[in-house]
């Protein structure tokens, strides 16, 4: 193989390989990725109109955790152990099912869209306070004895999911 040929060949590649990263980079940079289903094969072996099947799986991120504060008072920050957030989704489909026009001449399909729903949540966390106060100037600096105080600060799970049922006209 010539030189040029070569070349040309790597060039086409390179071009290939950046048009295929750039299409990937919205699908990763909106936190789902589309699964298909292919059922053309099934369609042709049983010689029938099948239902179109897609999905989106989420993809999670880790947020940061907003970290302890001290507050006055107390020995211990509150929030000793930070509760961390995680961003990802429900997972998504869309699935359409051909109708050999039972509601009428306009209706080809009957179609289920569930997108893929945003999904936040928090891990629990703890917050502590040392069984000591803070320094006492009435006994000569130094803190006095109290009970000690646990406390678990709640997990969270915040999402809105929709769904859309409708008939229509086409596959």
């Amino acid at each position: 193989m010539k030189s040029t040929t070569r070349r040309t060949l790597a060039a086409v590649v390179t071009g290939v390989a950046a048009a295929v990263g750039v299409a990937a980079t919205p699908t990763t940079a909106a936190g789902a990725i589309p699964v298909p289903v292919p059922l053309d094969g099934a369609e042709t072996a049983l010689g029938m109109e099948l239902p179109e099947v897609a999905g989106e799986l989420p993809v999670p991120t880790a947020g940061a955790p907003e970290g302890p504060r001290y507050v006055e008072g107390r020995l211990l920050p509150e929030r000793t152990l930070p509760q961390l957030p995680v961003h990802g989704g429900l997972p998504g489909a869309d699935l359409r099912q051909p109708l050999p026009r039972v509601l009428g001449d306009d209706f080809d399909h009957a179609a289920v869209d569930v997108p893929a729903a945003g999904l936040r949540t928090l891990a629990p966390g703890l917050s502590l306070d040392a069984p000591l106060t803070a320094p006492n100037p009435g006994a000569f600096g130094l803190p006095t004895a109290k009970l000690p105080q646990v406390g678990l600060l709640t997990p969270m799970v915040r999402t809105v999911p929709v769904a859309d049922l409708g008939v229509g006209p086409g596959l």
